[in-house]
């Protein structure tokens, strides 16, 4: 199974481009958008078959969308005038995913525990609490651990966070969704490059539809 990485760098020129990039409901219009990229009909989790993750970044020459699937995607479903897209096979870095190997990581990711029934009474908590700060990289650090990986450096942002709603609008079915979002980033050690790449290719955490769960790597450079 080949998995891809798309790269699009849309037109800001472009009034489509603008609104899956700007505004409340920007999570959702951009996970609508991107799923357009692959078969209709693909059943009841289209994002789960494909495995379609996505991330926005804040890039020196502008705002761009990566998009990871296993499905190549078909870029000519973009609006005219969206923007420019490359994608290549990720296959030889999974390849060569070796334990010990220094690593460059980020991911956009919604850190939150879910609190158990009689703490939730005792406390008026919610289901899912966001975490931020120290409880934030806390949260990170089990995940890089279930991730075959060994953090070495992380450095933590908060972002603002993914809203929307999904459903018939003005019905009884909509929900409302808020996914809090935290960027990680650093280096780490490969230990175990099978659930590495595992979670390369499923995600980490909540969220995945809306922007949250890619993990990207590079490998280090070794110093000279």
């Amino acid at each position: 199974m080949t998995t891809w990485l798309t790269r699009i760098v849309p037109d800001q020129r472009s009034r489509d481009a603008r609104h899956d990039l700007n505004g409340t409901e920007a999570a959702v219009g951009l996970h609508h958008r991107l799923m357009t990229l692959f078969p209709a009909h693909a059943g009841p989790d289209p994002r789960a078959r494909f495995g379609v993750l996505f991330r926005v970044e804040d890039t020196p020459t502008g705002t761009h969308i990566l998009l990871q699937s296993t499905h190549e995607p078909d870029l000519s479903q973009l609006p005219i005038g969206y923007g420019n897209g490359t994608t290549r096979p990720l296959d030889a870095l999974l390849d060569a995913l070796r334990p010990g190997l220094t690593v460059h990581y980020r991911c956009v990711a919604s850190a939150v525990r879910k609190p158990g029934a009689t703490t939730r009474r005792l406390y008026n908590l919610p289901a899912v609490v966001p975490l931020n700060g120290a409880d934030a990289d806390a949260w990170w650090l089990r995940q890089t651990d279930t991730a075959g990986l060994k953090p070495l450096t992380l450095r933590s942002h908060p972002l603002e966070a993914a809203r929307g709603a999904r459903g018939p609008r003005n019905s009884r079915q909509q929900q409302h969704i808020c996914h809090a979002r935290t960027r990680f980033d650093g280096t780490a050690a490969i230990i175990d490059p099978d659930l590495l790449r595992t979670k390369i290719i499923e995600g980490i955490g909540r969220g995945k539809a809306y922007g949250c769960g890619l993990l990207s790597i590079a490998p280090a450079r070794e110093p000279s």
